[in-house]
């Protein structure tokens, strides 16, 4: 249940950090039922700027998407980082004027250290912003990407600072705060948050924990790391973390070993059961050329970038990994799979 509130404090910090003008174009590429759509639509309206609409149709069609910020003129561009990966690899963008954008916002999933560094080498000119935060407080941190990306790093950036109208806090197992540069489950609190889930009352009473003076903190269920300058980085997802062979195993460090392969176009890391195992990880791949690597490469390429104990037992080749309607990866359709 998201409140008039919960929506117009969120638009006032956009207008804060992103400085809209009448004279912007914004992108309106996501779905409406998307979280992403209130940035999109509402800011512009805001600020009395432009909203172009991107056909549904066309919406994953990386040289179409090119060919609209070209001849729109968009300025402020936000999506889900697997619409921008497409647009670096197959946009064709230098043949493209995108000389107007001045923002580039991604959020929604991990945006792979690789292709952000394809795409911000061939359009150098924008500001980038890694935006991060569930539905249930729509942004909550956000992060600038200071370019270049350099040529060594390999690690997804940072979730960065929270937001001025939300507080965090991250907490332990047992619900404490955890020191600065411990791993806990990030907690949002503030004008942004939902009320609740319509309906659900039990539901709604494990998603939040309830501090002393009674203030309600939203558990986002995403385990993040917290340093001395206040900035997040993200570990992981409590649901997508296993224990493998006595070891935690985070799935997404693996996806992020994966991404480093220089033929890997898109990776999905599952963990299912097994009996003879405890726990089978299998690796959804999709490939950039016609040919993909062999399985011996794959397995020395992970043995050399990742502790045994991380190698997924199987890999799986797609021309294209499943997405759901707002652009993620659906990892509920590759689970069914295994």
């Amino acid at each position: 249940m998201l409140s008039h509130e919960n929506a117009t404090s969120f638009v006032d910090w956009c207008s804060e950090v992103f400085d809209p003008r009448p004279e912007d174009r914004f992108s309106s590429h996501a779905p409406f039922h998307f979280d992403l759509s209130i940035l999109d639509i509402h800011v512009a309206l805001k600020h009395g700027a432009s909203l172009v609409l991107v056909p549904e149709e066309r919406g994953k069609d990386p040289q179409h998407l090119a060919q609209i910020i070209a001849d729109e003129r968009i300025t402020i561009w936000y999506s889900a980082p697997s619409i921008l990966g497409l647009l670096a690899q197959f946009g064709n963008l230098p043949r493209h004027d995108c000389s107007a954008l001045r923002h580039v916002l991604f959020a929604g999933e991990v945006f792979p250290v690789k292709h952000l560094r394809t795409l911000t080498m061939l359009l150098p000119h924008p500001r980038y912003f890694n935006l991060y935060g569930p539905t249930e407080t729509n942004v909550c941190t956000y992060y600038e990407i200071v370019l270049p990306v350099p040529p060594e790093r390999t690690v997804p950036y940072p979730i960065g600072a929270v937001c001025s109208h939300l507080r965090a806090k991250v907490i332990g197992d047992s619900g404490e705060e955890v020191p600065l540069g411990e791993e806990g489950e990030l907690c949002i609190a503030g004008r942004g948050v939902m009320q609740g889930y319509w309906e659900l009352p039990d539901q709604t009473s494990r998603g939040f924990v309830v501090d002393p003076l009674g203030a309600r903190w939203y558990r986002t269920g995403d385990v993040v790391v917290e340093d001395a300058d206040h900035v997040f980085t993200y570990r992981g997802r409590r649901d997508r973390m296993v224990k493998r062979r006595g070891y935690r195993v985070e799935l997404g460090e693996i996806e992020a070993g994966l991404y480093q392969h220089a033929k890997i176009k898109e990776a999905a890391v599952v963990a299912t059961p097994d009996e003879e195992l405890g726990v089978r990880i299998t690796a959804f791949l999709s490939c950039r050329d016609a040919a993909p690597p062999s399985l011996i490469e794959l397995k020395r390429f992970c043995a050399e970038r990742l502790p045994l104990y991380m190698v997924p037992d199987r890999f799986v080749w797609q021309d294209q990994l499943p997405k759901t309607s707002t652009d993620k990866i659906d990892y509920q359709r590759l689970k069914a799979l295994c």
